[in-house]
C-alpha cells in the first residue's frame, strides 16, 4: 500500500510539472501580443497573464471529464500509464519550447494518453467517438474557426475607423487590446488547466480502485485538484516562455494594437466557447490562426508563411509523436 501512495504522489507531482511546463510554454498565447505591442510590459504582462490563468482554471470541469474518461476507457487505465502519458507530453514540450515552436500542450498531453493507454490495454481502449468528435474535429475546425473570425473582425475594425488617424486608433486600442489580452489569458486557463485536473483525478481513481475503475464511477474533480492546477499554471505562466512569445508576437507578423485585440478577441471567444462544451482543443492552435487571419488583412503576404508552415507541421506531428514517446517509455518502465 505504501508503495502504491508513493507512485500516486509520483503521477501527481509530475502531472503538476506537466502543468508548470504549459504554464509557462504556453504564456504566449495571451501575452505574445500585448507585449509585441508595447501596451505592456513584460513583467506586467506575465503577472496580468498568471493572475488571469490562475482564475480561468475555476470555469467549470467539463474538458477535464473530457480527458478523464472520454477519450480512453477509464476502467482500463493504470498509474504507469498516466506517468508515462504526462512523461512523453513532458519531453515533446520541453524539445518545442526549446526550438521556439508555438505547439500545443493539450494535444501533447491527449497524444501521450492515447500511446500509454494503447501500450498498456490496446487499441479497443479507446472511445473513437470521443476521439473524433471531441479531439479531432475540433482540433481542425478551432484553428480555421480562429483564422476566418480574426479576419472577418478585423475587416469590420477596419471599416469602422477607416476614416480615423493612427494616433487615435492605436490610443484606443492600447486599452482595449489590455481587456482582450486579459480574457484570452482566463481562456486559456479555462481550457488548458483543465486537462492535468482530469488526469489527476483519473490516477486518484485509478489509485482508490486498485487500476481497475468500476464502470458507473462518479468522475468528480475535488476542489484541491482544481486550486493545485490553477496555481501551478499561473506560477508557470510567471515564468515566461520567451522563445514563443517572440515567435507569435512578431516573427509571425508584426503587429498592431488593433491587430493584436481582433486576434486575442476572436481566440478567446473560441476557446472560452469551446471550455464549455467540453472540447480539449489547442490554445496555441487557435491564437496563432487568429494572428495570421488578422495579418492576412493587412496584406496577404505580410504573413511569413515558411514559419507558418513549420508552426503547422509540429501540429499534424504532436499527437503521434506523443503517442509513440509514451508507448515507448511504457514498454521501457513495465516490460
Amino acid at each position: 500500500m505504501t508503495s502504491a501512495i508513493l507512485f500516486l504522489i509520483l503521477v501527481i507531482v509530475v502531472a503538476l510539472a506537466f502543468e508548470y511546463i504549459n504554464g509557462f510554454h504556453d504564456a504566449a498565447n495571451a501575452i505574445a501580443t500585448v507585449v509585441s505591442t508595447k501596451v505592456l510590459s513584460p513583467r506586467k504582462a506575465l503577472l496580468y497573464g498568471a493572475v488571469l490563468n490562475f482564475f480561468g482554471a475555476f470555469f467549470g470541469t467539463h474538458v477535464a471529464q473530457t480527458i478523464g474518461k472520454g477519450i480512453v476507457d477509464k476502467t482500463a487505465i493504470s498509474q504507469e500509464a498516466i506517468l508515462c502519458a504526462l512523461a512523453g507530453a513532458i519531453i515533446w514540450n520541453l524539445f518545442t519550447w526549446y526550438f521556439g515552436i508555438p505547439s500545443s500542450s493539450s494535444h501533447a498531453l491527449i497524444g501521450g494518453l492515447l500511446g500509454a493507454a494503447i501500450a498498456h490495454y490496446g487499441f479497443k481502449v479507446i472511445h473513437m467517438d470521443g476521439l473524433i468528435y471531441r479531439v479531432i474535429i475540433p482540433m481542425f475546425t478551432s484553428p480555421l474557426l480562429g483564422f476566418f473570425a480574426g479576419f472577418l473582425l478585423m475587416v469590420v475594425l477596419l471599416w469602422m475607423f477607416a476614416k480615423a488617424a493612427p494616433e487615435r486608433i492605436n490610443k484606443k486600442f492600447k486599452f482595449l487590446q489590455v481587456i482582450s489580452a486579459g480574457i484570452m489569458a482566463f481562456s486559456h486557463g479555462s481550457n488548458d488547466a483543465q486537462k492535468t485536473m482530469g488526469i489527476i483525478t483519473l490516477s486518484l481513481l485509478a489509485f482508490y480502485h486498485g487500476d481497475k475503475i468500476p464502470e458507473g464511477t462518479d468522475f468528480s474533480v475535488p476542489f484541491w485538484v482544481i486550486f493545485a492546477c490553477a496555481l501551478t499554471m499561473g506560477l508557470g505562466t510567471m515564468a515566461g516562455g520567451w522563445k514563443i512569445i517572440h515567435t507569435l508576437g512578431s516573427r509571425v507578423i508584426k503587429i498592431k494594437p488593433i491587430h493584436g485585440f481582433a486576434a486575442e478577441t476572436t481566440a478567446a471567444t473560441t476557446i472560452l466557447t469551446a471550455s464549455w462544451f467540453g472540447f480539449p482543443v489547442s490554445t496555441t492552435h487557435i491564437i496563432s490562426t487568429a494572428i495570421m487571419g488578422v495579418g492576412s488583412t493587412i496584406r496577404f503576404s505580410a504573413v511569413k508563411w515558411g514559419l507558418v508552415g513549420n508552426i503547422v507541421l509540429a501540429w499534424f506531428l504532436t499527437i503521434p509523436i506523443c503517442a509513440v514517446l509514451s508507448a515507448v517509455l511504457y514498454w521501457l518502465l513495465v516490460w
